[in-house]
């Protein structure tokens, strides 16, 4: 799946609360808030609806195509440098 950014507004006095306090504990502001947004969506996701996105997800994964080999170029009396 593509991952998107999301944005949202919080008094700044309070961020740098957290941000100070959560450094004391050497914990990472990005870590926490993934799950918690994990927990949200696990919370008012229908479960089928999350299947069916996870199999997609896998379904995507397995029909990506693979690079083909790269062949040895084939010679040609025009692409011969005459050393032979």
């Amino acid at each position: 799946m593509k991952n998107a950014t999301v944005q949202i507004t919080y008094p700044s006095e309070k961020l740098a609360a957290i941000r100070q306090y959560m450094g004391k504990k050497d914990v990472e502001m990005n870590a926490e808030l993934h799950d918690a947004l994990t927990k949200l969506y696990e919370k008012h996701v229908p479960r089928e609806v999350r299947e069916y996105l996870e199999s997609q997800a896998s379904v995507k994964t397995e029909k990506q195509p693979r690079r083909p080999a790269r062949q040895a170029p084939v010679r040609t009396p025009e692409n011969t440098t005459g050393s032979e």
